[in-house]
């Protein structure tokens, strides 16, 4: 008889690990197809930007190089404004040239996928959403609502906010850094589209510091009291970061870049607060109850 029952449990239990293994799978599947739609998603844009790259190249890519760049043409009005002569960007000395036989076939490649992911953020964010949601609780998914939406909009402002001013400081920065008249800049096209991509996006993912917070709020992970008290190491870490971020020694730049985070980082403690207070609510509602 006890043998019987040991055999009895032994196929249980077989049983719930087989279902475990199907559940692992179906998981797998799922993802597998959110992953098929974001590539699709992202081939599709990359096509939209292929189908305008005169635009595409001549506008936006080239446009912190011209001087008549919309950037540009504010520091000359503010300049004029402010009777700063020296604050009007008048030249950016530099060339950029091609030394790959297959240079500016990879660049068209490379530019139409950095688009791509750009215009393509929100679908993918969207797709992630869909992957998380079956997973959380009622309660989760009330107070997640608006995540794809206030991802992009965080996302959107801080990819502006690097291109019209992170981008244009930054190259009339290092443009206009001379060790000696016999120098020449040649830029490659890499490396010149690097930059831009990189300050570009890399701007647009710092600004979802906000969204961070609130999952790790929600997580339990962060609390608005242990923010308040690292204020002094994160104004480091954003020093830091904007110094990574922008490729300059000016201060100028360096610090129009950290003024935005250190209000993300304001607006995450308020985030955090937020959380924090609506979970002492539940907890005091529920041991009212």
């Amino acid at each position: 008889m006890s043998k019987s029952n040991d055999l009895i449990k032994a196929i249980k239990n077989k049983g719930k690990s087989l279902e475990a293994e199907m559940s692992f799978f179906d998981h797998l599947e799922v993802l597998r197809w959110h992953i098929i739609r974001s590539v699709i998603a992202i081939v599709i844009f990359a096509m939209l930007s292929f189908t305008f790259y005169d635009f595409v190249f001549n506008d936006i890519i080239m446009g912190p190089k011209n001087l008549d760049f919309w950037t540009y043409r504010m520091m000359c009005k503010v300049g004029d404004l402010l009777s700063l002569p020296g604050f009007c960007v008048d030249r950016i000395p530099f060339n950029i040239i091609n030394t790959e036989l297959a240079g500016q076939f990879m660049l068209k490649i490379n530019s139409c996928l950095l688009m791509s992911l750009a215009l393509g953020f929100p679908y993918l964010m969207f797709e992630i959403w869909l992957f998380v949601k079956p997973a959380l609780t009622d309660i989760e998914k009330k107070s997640a609502r608006g995540f794809v939406l206030y991802a992009s909009i965080l996302f959107a402002i801080g990819a502006l906010f690097g291109y019209y001013v992170v981008v244009p400081l930054s190259v009339n920065f290092l443009a206009n850094v001379s060790l000696s008249e016999e120098i020449t800049n040649q830029i490659t096209i890499d490396s010149y589209l690097s930059t831009i991509a990189t300050l570009t996006l890399g701007c647009g993912i710092v600004f979802l510091l906000p969204i961070l917070i609130f999952i790790l709020s929600k997580l339990g992970l962060m609390t608005p009291a242990f923010m308040k008290a690292s204020r002094r190491y994160a104004i480091v870490i954003i020093l830091i970061i904007a110094a990574i971020i922008t490729p300059t020694a000016d201060v100028i730049t360096l610090l129009t870049v950290s003024a935005p985070m250190f209000l993300l980082y304001e607006l995450s403690i308020m985030v955090s607060a937020n959380v924090h207070r609506k979970k002492e609510e539940a907890e005091k509602e529920f041991y009212n109850n």
